[in-house]
């Protein structure tokens, strides 16, 4: 049974298996550097401050209360979505 790749992990596939990468110096060491730039970053938030208009937050709360969620984390997921390139918007 082939697995199917991506066009994006073929080409990875294609660098690696064609010599492109190297191994580096102090590669454990660089591991553990990389680990413990991503436990600093995951999770790390920050407060902010932001003015909405009343009647948007009251259907954020309510569409909230439909998905169950609170909505400091529904809207903290849309945004996080949005900063991602998940969820797109007309200008």
């Amino acid at each position: 049974m082939a697995i199917e790749l991506s066009v994006e992990e073929q080409e990875i596939v294609d660098y690696v298996e064609g010599r492109g990468a190297v191994s580096i110096d102090n590669l454990d060491g660089e591991k553990n550097r990389y680990s413990q730039i991503a436990r600093d970053q995951i999770g790390k938030k920050k407060t902010i401050s932001i003015r909405l208009l009343e009647s948007d937050l009251e259907r954020l709360k309510a569409q909230s209360v439909r998905q169950g969620l609170p909505y400091q984390v529904l809207i903290s997921s849309l945004i996080h979505q949005y900063a991602n390139g998940k969820v797109k918007f007309d200008v």
